[in-house]
Order: structure tokens, then C-alpha cells, then sequence
């Protein structure tokens, strides 16, 4: 899909979530406010099916208002799992809280797992000039309304219909971008503007499957997510993981507070209970670090 057709295929999609918002500020916010970048723009750009949409604000007034929103239609559906949202004043850091579990799921069923999954309607697969699957006998419809909150965990709020609301970070597109990892997740569109953005390198690492890190925050997550990228058939050379591991060698992992931060945003369910239970266990032998011995026990029993 080219640029042009892109910039159609996300405006009317911002279009059709707006109409879906019942109220008008936060309609307001979404129209001039939205970023859309990472997966979705490399599926449009490949013509491959988008898994989801993942939907940044560039100004924290906008994403509170919208996350806000979504919270309080959570809690009114929800009124068993309630969820706050919490604006940090020394850091304007935005995120969600889950009491005990640290994640809220509308397909939750008990015990730790999490029913959930992004697939693609076949409407939406059309636009993308994808030949639609077979439909199965177990495939039922979504009857349910659209856009609606679905899973929150501390720094995202996912809707229906493949909208990820990201609230850990705000800003400009490039403010966005110094939080991301990969090259080839650079790409980017803007409501107020229609505009694309699409930076050289990303498109030569699209266009060879190529992972080149770019330098991130978040290095132990960056090193988890190579997995997912490496089963879709992109590749690494050594050198990336050694930029990773040296970022990461400045961060204290036995810091229960660093390793929760770190592993944001991957496999949330299994890592928010190991976090739980390391916090449990600090508090039991009043020890201020992670014990080593005991994490990787932990590990075993939940992976």
C-alpha cells in the first residue's frame, strides 16, 4: 500500500472509532491528537493484515482525557475489576491501576489465563488487499459494542477492534519514537496533519526484514520482542544484541521496581505475576533486592 492509500486507510479508521465515542471532547482529542505508529504502518506498507492499530497522543491533556474515558466505561461495565488511571506529578507519566493483578480483562475467565487476541475482521482485510480466510464453525462474530475497552494493564488500554491506546508515553512523533527500539517500527501517521511519515531506514529494514536497534529505554524488553520479530521471518546479526546487552548492563535488574518497569509490554500476564510474587517474597524475608535463586525457581514454575 502507498503512502496515499495509507493516509485513506487511517483517517477513515480514526473515522469509524469517533463515531463510536459518545462524547464530544474526548472525539476532539482523538481527531486532533492521534499518532498511529509500529506494526500497523509495516502491515500496510507489506500488505499484510494489521494486527492492531497502536494509538499514541501528542499531548498528555489529550491522553488523559481519552484514557480517562475508556476507564470509566471499564469501571461502569466492569464494576468487579475497577480500574484508576494515575497522572504521576514529577514524571506527567499517565497509567492505569489494577489493584492485585495489574491487568483487567473482559475475557477473563479465572485462574492466570488471558483470553485475548487481535484478529483481523475480513472487512479490514480487504482494504488491505488481503483474500479472506475461511471462515471456521468456531469463529463467532463480535456482537458486542465497538471500540470498547477489552484489556488494561498500566500503560495501555486496548479497545475492540484492534485500537491500542498507549498511555505510558505523549508527544510529538519523534518524542514517540525515542521510547521505540527497532527501525522498522518508525513509521508513523498523524490525524491533525494526514500526514506519513516514513524514514529511510525504516523502509530498507521493511524491506529486508532486518532488526537494527536504534537505542531504547527499555532494552530487556527490546531483547524479549526479537522472538516474536525472528518468527516472523525477520533477522539480527550479533552486533544488535550486543548495542542491547550494553544498555541493559546499566540497569540494576535485582531492583524489583526496574524489572517490572523493563518488562513492560511483554507476555503482560506471566511477568505481572512474577513480579507479584518477587514483591511477596521481598516482603517475606525483608530483603530490598530480587533474589536471584529464587526468580529463576519462579520462572521455571510459570514458563
Amino acid at each position: 500500500m502507498n503512502s496515499k492509500n495509507i493516509k485513506k486507510h487511517l483517517k477513515a479508521k480514526l473515522r469509524d472509532w469517533v463515531e463510536h465515542i459518545d462524547d464530544e471532547e474526548v472525539k476532539k482529542a482523538v481527531l486532533e491528537n492521534t499518532i498511529v505508529t509500529g506494526g500497523a504502518l509495516v502491515s500496510l506498507l507489506t500488505g499484510e493484515p494489521v494486527h492492531d492499530y497502536d494509538v499514541y497522543f501528542r499531548t498528555k491533556e489529550a491522553c488523559v482525557t481519552v484514557a480517562d474515558y475508556y476507564v470509566s466505561k471499564w469501571n461502569k461495565e466492569h464494576p468487579d475489576k475497577p480500574v484508576s488511571l494515575r497522572i504521576s506529578e514529577e514524571t506527567g507519566k499517565v497509567s492505569c491501576f489494577i489493584q492485585s493483578k495489574g491487568i483487567a480483562d473482559e475475557d477473563e475467565t479465572g485462574g492466570n489465563e488471558i483470553a485475548y487476541n487481535f484478529d483481523s475482521t475480513s472487512e479490514e482485510d480487504a482494504e488491505v488487499g488481503i483474500e479472506p480466510a475461511q471462515e471456521t464453525a468456531e469463529e463467532k462474530p463480535d456482537s458486542k459494542e465497538k471500540y470498547r475497552p477489552r484489556f488494561i494493564t498500566s500503560n495501555a488500554i486496548t479497545l475492540s477492534n484492534k485500537i491500542q491506546i498507549v498511555t505510558r508515553f505523549y508527544g510529538e512523533v519523534a518524542d514517540i519514537h525515542k521510547n521505540y527500539d527497532f527501525a522498522h517500527c518508525t513509521c508513523a501517521w498523524s490525524s491533525w496533519d494526514n500526514e506519513v511519515f516514513l524514514p529511510q531506514k525504516a523502509l530498507e529494514c521493511i524491506i529486508n526484514k532486518e532488526l537494527y536497534y536504534i537505542g531504547s529505554l527499555y532494552p530487556l524488553c527490546s531483547i524479549i520482542r526479537t522472538r516474536k520479530y525472528l518468527e516472523r521471518g525477520y533477522h539480527i546479526n550479533a552486533g544488535q544484541y550486543v548495542k542491547m546487552c550494553m544498555q541493559l548492563n546499566a540497569l540494576d535488574l535485582t531492583d524489583v521496581r526496574v524489572l517490572e518497569d523493563q518488562l513492560t509490554g511483554v507476555d503482560t500476564a506471566y511477568f505481572q505475576l512474577m513480579i507479584d510474587e518477587l514483591k511477596k517474597h521481598q516482603e517475606e524475608t525483608g530483603s530490598n533486592k530480587v533474589d536471584s535463586s529464587y526468580a529463576m525457581k519462579l520462572i521455571n514454575k510459570l514458563f
